[in-house]
């Protein structure tokens, strides 16, 4: 029996990426998964490798009905219980400041952080009911340290981290633990087409202390412990997944 056997989990954004290798991490944990994201072809086919019944959600978060519905549909499908949430979906920008639109910030700021506060709060009164759950939000180490031209990712991942803190000192005392995971340089479609261009391979790997990109699925694994047992007394933080960039002085390189 795995660490999860028994439970059920939401993850956001679950048809790539992350999201995906999240909702394969908890399965083979043994929680049963409801996928959230807009894309249906993407989430059927994470969802056909998926042992514990896992059942998909149709979505657009970035919408202000968008998390409520995904929380309603999923509840349903779980007979009313949620165990854990893994806040997942987002979107990122690269533009330098001075150019950013109020359309750009509005949608970074809907998708990644609006969204995960609405459904965060849809799922809330189930979890109580439950005696408790834990809520996994993926951040970024932007949040922590800022990158060039990224102020509204950045800001919007830093808010994640902030709504982290808060949940865990608002619902620790129910059973609910609040942790946010962090990630740096991730080998994912997001990341592949800026590293193929002339030099950024080579500027990213030499901040990165380990000299290797993360996978989604190391990120996955950091999300199943922070949904497990094995992390009860840890609420409240924000554990970076990065190859250790976070910790370095190295500047981030400018791509």
């Amino acid at each position: 029996m795995g660490a999860l056997a028994g439970r059920t989990a939401l993850v956001t954004g679950g048809g790539r990426g992350i999201g995906a290798a999240c909702a394969r991490a908890l399965d083979a944990a043994g929680a049963r998964v409801a996928l959230v994201a807009r894309n249906r072809s993407e989430l059927d086919e994470v969802a056909a490798g998926l042992a514990n019944e896992p059942f998909v959600v149709s979505a657009d978060l970035g919408t202000a009905d968008g998390p409520g519905a995904a929380a309603a549909a999923a509840l349903d499908g779980f007979d009313g219980r949620l165990d854990v949430l893994v806040n997942n979906a987002g979107t990122a920008l690269r533009k330098d400041s001075h150019d950013l639109t109020v359309d750009e910030l509005d949608h970074v700021w809907n998708v990644n952080v609006r969204s995960a506060l609405l459904l965060t709060a849809a799922v809330l009164p189930a979890m109580l009911d439950a005696g408790g759950g834990s809520i996994v939000s993926i951040s970024s180490i932007s949040g922590l340290r800022g990158a060039p031209r990224r102020a509204v990712y950045a800001a919007s991942k830093a808010a994640l981290d902030g709504m982290t803190r808060s949940l865990a000192m608002e619902y620790g005392p129910r059973g609910i633990r609040a942790n946010s995971v962090a990630p740096g340089v991730v080998d994912t479609a997001m990341w592949r087409e800026n590293l193929a261009k002339p030099g950024v391979a080579d500027a990213v790997l030499g901040v990165i202390p380990t000299r290797r990109l993360s996978t989604a699925e190391e990120v996955a694994d950091v999300v199943v412990f922070l949904a497990s047992d094995a992390s009860r007394s840890i609420t409240g933080e924000v554990i970076a997944a990065d190859g250790g960039i976070h910790s370095t002085v190295n500047l981030w390189p400018t791509v």
